[in-house]
């Protein structure tokens, strides 16, 4: 069977005739400048929409989730940290020390029952071994009620579960969540691609009325002057917000930053406040968790000098007044349990340091998230009514190219 191929040699004779006159070329200039007048508008539009939706899971969803994850870290470890206080008062504990702990095992529930939501896989360890952690604290603690002391091993149990299964969970949750604020940081960054097609529109427009001065002898096209110029306002407004939006974003991680480091601090601190005290409930038996607390101690003045170093505040001055106070006590403390002086040591445990430490480390990272939420908040703004802006002048800009290449060619009729 032969297809008769007549047809559509003809079809293409007569687009290549059309193409070469000039009614033919200015009809399809018409059709390029429209499609790529929507087509530049929408790809702005999304580019746009996207940033928007990356600073809302910023501010709303990738920061509060993150805020939670550490939440869950430093609640068990103020909890491992607190039982192990309230062991070495012997007896009944103090009830200041109970209701703290409770309070701790709440709060990781309750920011752990936030973080499942988003990461379930991660949390699922903390959800099954954190009743057997509580369950092993309740028998150290009826055991120390009644003078025990296998009391202590059961403490040292719960300790051994939480160094070597909680708190690992809760770290890996944590660097999750804040690994998912710094991707949808990136997602809101300056949208290149975007900004250079607009780009690429505008200069074609230009060009377009040059070469239709050359054809028609007129120097000005109303339509196509009003298409360059809806076309020069989108790409200088998208420009100017992403641009204002990619400053906040830069800002908003410079309080990311401080954030992470008050917070590695804060856990930090209570790391070595519970092996300073394990140091005690071990009683001569406690040599390695001296060496870990030194070694907590020189990575946490490290975090408190990075503080600092990224913003010289009240609270990271206090933070770090109250660190040589509580190495200064410590001190002491080992000077009074290696001297045999038991009970001295145990009473000067309970110096204010090291709560002063917490609630400016506490402090300072309150004012890092307000940071971070007021650079969301200037950023959402600057974004606000661009999509639909964006949309409309792309709409103008297609209008004004079909209205001034018209009047061209009806004058060709």
């Amino acid at each position: 069977m032969v297809i008769d191929s007549r047809p559509r040699q003809a079809l293409v004779r007569r687009f290549t005739g059309l193409a070469r006159s000039t009614p033919g070329r200015l009809s399809l200039i018409v059709v390029v400048l429209v499609v790529a007048s929507l087509a530049s508008g929408w790809l702005t539009t999304w580019s746009v929409n996207r940033q928007e939706r990356a600073l809302e899971d910023l501010a709303t969803r990738s920061e509060p989730l993150a805020h939670a994850a550490q939440e869950v870290y430093r609640a068990l470890q103020d909890a491992d940290a607190t039982a192990a206080s309230a062991f070495l008062s012997g007896g009944l504990e103090p009830s200041q020390l109970r209701e703290r702990y409770e309070a701790d095992i709440a709060q990781a529930q309750a920011a752990l029952s936030v973080a499942t939501a988003s990461s379930p896989d991660l949390t699922a360890t903390l959800a099954a071994q954190l009743p057997v952690y509580t369950g092993l604290i309740e028998t150290a603690r009826s055991n120390n009620r009644q003078g025990f002391p296998v009391g202590a091993a059961y403490l040292r149990e719960a300790s051994g579960l939480m160094r070597t299964q909680l708190l690992p969970a809760a770290r890996e949750l944590y660097r999750a969540e804040t690994d998912r604020v710094a991707r949808a940081q990136d997602e809101a960054n300056f949208p290149v691609v975007p900004v250079l097609v607009a780009l690429a529109f505008v200069i074609g427009l230009v060009l377009i009325q040059r070469y239709l001065t050359r054809r028609t002898n007129r120097l000005l096209n109303v339509g196509l002057l009003v298409a360059t110029g809806a076309a020069t306002l989108s790409l200088l407004w998208v420009t100017t917000v992403s641009v204002l939006v990619m400053n906040d974003v830069a800002d908003s991680r410079d309080a990311s930053e401080k954030v992470d480091v008050l917070a590695q601090a804060r856990i930090a601190t209570l790391t070595a406040r519970g092996e300073e005290t394990l140091t005690l409930v071990a009683r001569g038996a406690g040599q390695s968790y001296e060496n870990n607390f030194v070694e907590v101690s020189e990575r946490l003045e490290g975090l408190l000098e990075r503080a600092k170093a990224l913003e010289s505040t009240e609270a990271a001055d206090q933070a770090m007044r109250e660190f040589r106070q509580w190495q200064q006590v410590h001190q002491r403390i080992r000077e009074a349990d290696d001297a045999g002086q038991y009970n001295d040591a145990v009473a000067l445990i309970g110096n204010p340091y090291f709560d002063s430490l917490d609630q400016a480390l506490v402090r300072g990272i309150g004012q890092a998230r307000q940071e971070f939420s007021d650079e969301m908040a200037v950023a959402r703004a600057s974004l606000a009514g661009t999509a639909v802006g964006m949309l409309v002048l792309a709409l103008i800009s297609a209008a004004g190219s079909t209205m001034g290449l018209w009047q061209r060619l009806k004058e060709y009729r």
